[in-house]
């Protein structure tokens, strides 16, 4: 048994360092690149990694692309090593998930959707954080 503390999301201060990466399912398949981050609007805890989507070629994964889809995986599935990041998220799910602007915050009704999408029950994660907040408010914005 280890006295090691158990692993939690990273710091904001880590999950901007994963921008510009590439990111990973686990299988190793490539699912984008990290664009940037949304954090909770209370906490100012990092909730979301956005992912550039683009086109399936070696090296143009959205950023910097016009008409590139962004969409948002859970910051809390997600990895990373210098050079590279991951998510527990399966690819299909990623390139499958609702599109978001990177530029606007989200609303909590915009993350109950996202959060059904990947399948994350009402009674966990960032599911239950935002499930308690009034409609129409802000969860989620850009960092």
């Amino acid at each position: 048994m280890s006295d090691a503390p158990a692993a939690g999301p990273p710091s904001l201060a880590e999950a901007r360092a994963w921008v510009g990466l590439g990111l990973d399912d686990l299988s190793g398949r490539r699912a984008g690149r990290v664009g940037g981050i949304y954090v909770d609007a209370e906490s100012g805890e990092p909730a979301w990694l956005v992912v550039a989507l683009g086109p399936q070629r070696r090296g143009l994964f959205g950023l910097g692309r016009r008409n590139a889809k962004s969409v948002i995986v859970p910051v809390r599935e997600c990895a990373a090593m210098p050079g590279r990041a991951w998510t527990a998220e399966p690819l299909d799910a990623v390139r499958g998930a609702p599109a978001v602007d990177p530029a606007r915050p989200l609303l909590r009704e915009h993350e109950e959707a996202i959060c059904s999408h990947y399948e994350i029950g009402e009674r966990v994660g960032r599911h239950a954080e935002v499930a308690g907040r009034a409609g129409g408010t802000v969860t989620a914005q850009p960092a």
